[in-house]
């Protein structure tokens, strides 16, 4: 049973995963056995991702790369497999959110969320495919959301890319299973991460601030989740042991999506 867990002798690429979520996922793949390669748009977050991994005892690859330029990631995934070795598993984390009104939004503003959080996946996963069938296997991660099945005020750009995120992840289950390359999304719930910090923040009264009331309320747990706790799942999918799970979208909400939320 062990065994079937271990990421032992593979190479798992990250994107974006210098700090939060991505980096909690990498973390984890380290320590289940796997060699972790990852990258970021600056060099500046590149050197702070190397820097946090060295602190966990984690030796990490980090590279600069815009993951919306297919040329250079083409480069990248060139550069990995020379200096690293050939990609096991992709976690397509990278992403971008802009809470602006719809009708305040403007075009340019719609396309920059979803290059980077839907053309930037098509895009990394299109050049790793092929080494993975070269090699008779492979895993892709899509990290989705709980917007992929929800909509919400201020977040139709990040719905609408989450939302073809997921059914990218069941298209390339669907185009490549026969060739032991396995797909699936992740959706996390309300992670307590730094940027959400804000949110959860005592009022100066003591209460809870608005929007904490409202996820606490939401959300079965009763509480945000960790980024720890996508840890478990996220080594399942990259793991054998979800060899014949293909094109499933995982929501990792403390039941969020299973809830329809108290009575007033």
């Amino acid at each position: 049973m062990e065994n079937m867990f271990s990421l032992k002798g593979k190479v798992a690429l990250v994107t974006g995963a210098s700090y939060g979520i991505g980096f909690a996922i990498a973390k984890a793949f380290a320590n289940a056995g796997a060699t972790i390669v990852f990258n970021d748009i600056k060099q500046e977050f590149v050197d702070k991702g190397l820097s946090a991994y060295e602190k966990e005892g984690i030796k990490a690859h980090g590279y600069v790369c815009d993951v919306t330029d297919e040329n250079a990631v083409n480069e990248y995934i060139a550069k990995v497999e020379k200096e690293v070795g050939v990609v096991d598993i992709l976690v397509n984390n990278a992403g971008i959110i802009k809470r602006i009104p719809m009708c305040e939004m403007s075009a340019q503003e719609f396309r920059q969320v979803i290059d980077v959080d839907l053309n930037a996946p098509f895009i990394m996963s299109k050049a790793v495919i092929p080494s993975m069938i070269k090699k008779g296997h492979g895993k892709i991660i899509n990290i989705c959301s709980m917007m992929s099945e929800l909509g919400r005020e201020t977040v139709s750009a990040y719905a609408a890319a989450k939302g073809g995120l997921k059914m990218l992840t069941k298209n390339i289950a669907s185009e490549y299973g026969e060739y032991n390359v396995q797909c699936n999304g992740i959706g996390p719930g309300y992670i307590a991460t730094p940027q959400t910090a804000p949110l959860r923040e005592r009022q100066a009264d003591g209460s809870r601030h608005p929007f904490d009331s409202f996820i606490i309320a939401k959300t079965p747990a009763a509480r945000w989740g960790e980024a720890e706790d996508l840890a478990g799942p996220a080594v399942f999918l990259a793991s054998e042991a979800s060899n014949f799970v293909n094109g499933h979208i995982l929501y990792v909400d403390g039941g969020i999506l299973a809830y329809i939320g108290k009575q007033p």
